[in-house]
């Protein structure tokens, strides 16, 4: 009688229970998003370039040495430009620094950073009608080591002059307060630019893309 009621039970349950494709599935989803991405043919590592040059500024993470807040996360802004002397994209990130800053100090102890720029900063995705946190708000987050430039290097003065260029406030920044210029050596980057997850970029893929 027991061997009955469990056969009951069984048979009750096949047809009460939902379908499969009436359930919620993550790896359907994630099928459907990878389908949907191909579609798209998204080219992350051109996706991060583009962000990169277009973007005059990034929102950069340290570990701050300042007493008030030490060993927690710092962020703050830097102006950046990867452009050569014809104003074309390189991918190489180059910034100023000073010691008066929270960044300066901070690279100094510990030069492992990470910059993020987003599309939000051209203003693409308020004209599109995306939140900022939208995944279809691109963004990149680029992790490396921090690098001062040799001003002795024969690669100094035309990456500089490329900067100011692009940041003309830059000139009085170095005369006034002893700014350097540093360049970002890339180890990782991450690409955000569609639901389904972040995408990992190599560094060579991001330098290979044609400007």
């Amino acid at each position: 009688m027991v061997h009955c009621s469990f056969l009951l039970l069984a048979w009750i349950l096949a047809f009460v229970a939902p379908l499969p494709s009436f359930g919620y599935s993550p790896r359907e989803d994630e099928r459907l998003i990878r389908e949907y991405k191909q579609q798209l043919e998204l080219n992350h590592a051109k996706i991060a370039r583009d962000l990169v040059h277009r973007a005059n500024w990034a929102a950069v993470g340290s570990i701050s040495t300042n007493k008030i807040v030490e060993g927690y996360p710092m962020v703050n802004i830097i102006s950046t430009d990867d452009s050569d002397s014809d104003g074309k994209s390189t991918g190489r990130i180059r910034f100023l620094l000073t010691d008066l800053d929270f960044t300066g100090p901070d690279w100094e102890h510990n030069n492992k950073v990470t910059l993020m720029f987003s599309d939000d900063q051209t203003l693409n995705c308020q004209k599109a009608g995306k939140d900022p946190m939208e995944p279809t708000c691109a963004r990149t987050m680029l992790s490396g080591q921090v690098k001062k430039i040799n001003p002795n290097d024969s690669s100094y003065q035309p990456a500089l002059d490329a900067f100011e260029k692009r940041h003309p406030a830059a000139n009085n920044w170095i005369k006034a307060h002893n700014f350097y210029l540093c360049e970002l050596e890339i180890r990782n980057i991450f690409v955000l630019d569609f639901y389904g997850g972040p995408h990992q970029v190599s560094a060579s893929d991001y330098y290979a893309i044609k400007a």
